[in-house]
């Protein structure tokens, strides 16, 4: 397979300009480019430009991946929305970071896996995940767990993804909610390999989100509260085509830090969220494994009882089934003998069972002596254990 990465970026705060676009237009000449996205993907070459550079100046989300198994999402933010402190606690080396510019924060996910299989329609998940940008803005922190999660699930497959000191490393603070999380935040975990197993051991010590509800009387007396000069700055990220950016303010201000307790909940280590994960795979893998065996089982016993009730149905009339036999191999056609041989089979099995082996073998003894001249039939008798 050639190599293959695929490059995407949303603007979704504000459009670009045309000067804007221009810009971006100088770094690839191949690249779809609206005032919205830029999308571009390469057999061989690589892209000039730095996603890093074009986060920071043109972009709010860009989504790369690679057919070595590079999986990258970068999110930028108004540092208004996402404080670079709280953001940081859920950081993981070299696959979870964030930088800052002078009134954003940006985001930079990874997830690595060399030897995994090519995940098909992976380029098209960008636009199920950017809804996370929006519930980070709101103060909803399962995202940047779930990055930081999947991060040391890596270790499951790669032993080499951190040191072995990382295993006493301390969880950042367990938001609520694991246990439903929304449709961009299950399409983020999916995207960065988030393993489903220690999803479910983490979600233990994350409580249920208290139930929202759209208040327009709240809303409406919040922005009858606001100073003035807040008002003003909305009003003008409105009339600059920002109206995304000042919606996601103006709900903040509404809803506040919607989980204020996640730093009181008790928190795991690394070794403890991996071994307790691995212990419940082993223990599904047992259960599995079990049923399968009783299944198996139960065939077994389906299929000896219907071999029973044949060979109760042969033993009424025995010389009508030697006599189907005859008739079978007169015909001379390769499939009929087959239909022969399965019926001399369960002959001879009944004679064991009546204790009438000689008898079986003095009556087979003739048939095979009277179609020697048969080869293909004698050939199918040898095969199939049927000999003098």
């Amino acid at each position: 397979m050639s190599e293959y990465q695929y490059y995407e970026f949303l603007a979704v705060d504000r459009p670009l300009t045309a000067v804007e676009q221009a810009e971006v237009r100088q770094l690839s000449t191949r690249a779809r480019i609206t005032a919205t996205s830029f999308t571009n993907e390469y057999h061989w070459g690589n892209f000039r430009g730095s996603p890093e550079q074009m986060m920071r100046r043109y972009y709010d989300a860009h989504l790369y991946l690679a057919n070595w198994g590079t999986h990258r999402i970068m999110l930028r933010l108004p540092r208004a929305l996402l404080n670079p402190k709280i953001a940081g606690q859920y950081c993981a080396d070299g696959q979870v970071s964030i930088s800052t510019a002078r009134e954003s924060v940006i985001l930079d996910l990874t997830s690595e896996d060399e030897a995994g299989e090519w995940v098909e329609g992976a380029e098209d998940s960008l636009s199920a995940i950017v809804g996370v940008r929006s519930e980070l803005a709101a103060g909803d922190l399962r995202p940047l767990y779930l990055a930081w999660l999947s991060a040391y699930g890596a270790w499951e497959r790669d032993e080499d993804a951190f040191a072995d000191e990382s295993e006493d490393d301390m969880e950042p603070p367990v938001p609520a909610g694991l246990v439903s999380l929304t449709a961009p935040q299950r399409a983020l975990a999916d995207f960065l390999r988030l393993d489903s197993v220690l999803l479910e051991v983490a979600a233990e010590a994350s409580p249920a989100l208290p139930e929202a509800r759209d208040d327009a009387r709240a809303l409406t007396a919040h922005i009858a509260e606001l100073p003035v000069s807040d008002k003003d700055r909305l009003l003008l990220l409105v009339a600059r085509d920002q109206a995304a950016r000042a919606r996601m303010e103006l709900l903040r201000g509404l809803c506040g830090a919607p989980d204020d307790q996640r730093g009181s909940r008790p928190r795991r280590t690394v070794a403890e969220l991996l071994d307790t994960a691995a212990a419940r795979r082993q223990q599904h893998e047992q259960r599995v494994a079990a049923m399968a065996a009783d299944q198996q089982a139960l065939r077994e016993q389906e299929r000896a009882a219907a071999r029973q009730k044949r060979l109760d149905d042969l033993a009424r009339d025995p010389d009508s089934a030697w006599a189907a036999a005859e008739r079978l191999i007169d015909t001379k056609l390769q499939a009929q003998y087959d239909a022969a041989v399965t019926l001399l089979k369960d002959l001879c099995e009944l004679a064991q069972r009546e204790d009438q082996a000689q008898a079986f073998a003095r009556r087979f003894t003739a048939l095979r002596e009277a179609h020697l001249r048969k080869p293909s039939l004698i050939a199918r008798f040898d095969r199939a254990g049927l000999t003098v």
